[in-house]
């Protein structure tokens, strides 16, 4: 048998996999090109072993997506706030999730203060965090340790800036259900750890306090 390699492979695959959907699921991709009802905003980091859709058990359609390098949310980003706003005003999406993963070569490029290029400047707000909490991570016995904080503490940090945003606020304000939750994800294990408390509408933020929301948001 002949292998295949590059992308060719990949469109091989391609074709594998919606003939096994459509066998499976007859009407799976009709039904999908209608409309596309996900309940669902991940905000993710584009590191290539964090599948979205995978690790929470859900079908194409379900969950919308916007992936980026240590999965920020940040005021500049024309591209994260639109995926934002076209998810909760056009979409109505019930929950979004901001998801960073352990281990994230971004938090780490940040902690290390590397020199990156053009992808410095992008993470600059994680050493921002990285700087804010430098007493609590050198006291970590391990670099390893100390990078797994950062990232638990960099998701903190993007659901406040998340939760400050006029597409955010103006959502609750309307009485729209929305709850924002702050996830992280374990490359080693695969599994999915809830890091603070769901935010679900204005009340609930100013609930949670300066210490949690309101220190160095936008």
């Amino acid at each position: 048998m002949t292998k295949v390699f590059g992308v060719d492979r990949l469109l091989a695959n391609n074709r594998a996999w919606a003939e096994e959907v459509e066998r499976t699921k007859p009407g799976f991709f009709a039904h999908l090109a209608q409309q596309q009802t996900p309940g669902y905003l991940w905000i993710g980091c584009a590191d290539s072993r964090v599948p979205a859709n995978e690790i929470v058990g859900l079908e194409p359609g379900e969950l919308f997506v916007h992936r980026n390098v240590a999965n920020l949310v940040q005021h500049g980003d024309l591209n994260g706030l639109s995926v934002l706003q076209f998810a909760v005003d056009v979409l109505k999406v019930k929950h979004i999730i901001v998801c960073g993963h352990y281990g994230c070569s971004g938090v780490r490029a940040a902690l290390q203060d590397m020199r990156l290029g053009v992808a410095e400047h992008w993470i600059r707000p994680v050493r921002d965090v990285c700087e804010r909490h430098r007493h609590e991570l050198d006291i970590l016995p391990t670099e390893s340790a100390r990078v797994d904080r950062l990232c638990e503490l960099n998701v903190m940090q993007q659901v406040r800036n998340l939760c400050r945003t006029p597409i955010l606020q103006d959502a609750w304000r309307r009485g729209q259900k929305l709850a924002v939750h702050s996830w992280v994800y374990g490359l080693e294990d695969g599994l999915v750890r809830p890091l603070g408390p769901v935010v679900a509408g204005l009340k609930s933020l100013d609930e949670l306090g300066a210490s949690y929301l309101m220190r160095g948001a936008f």
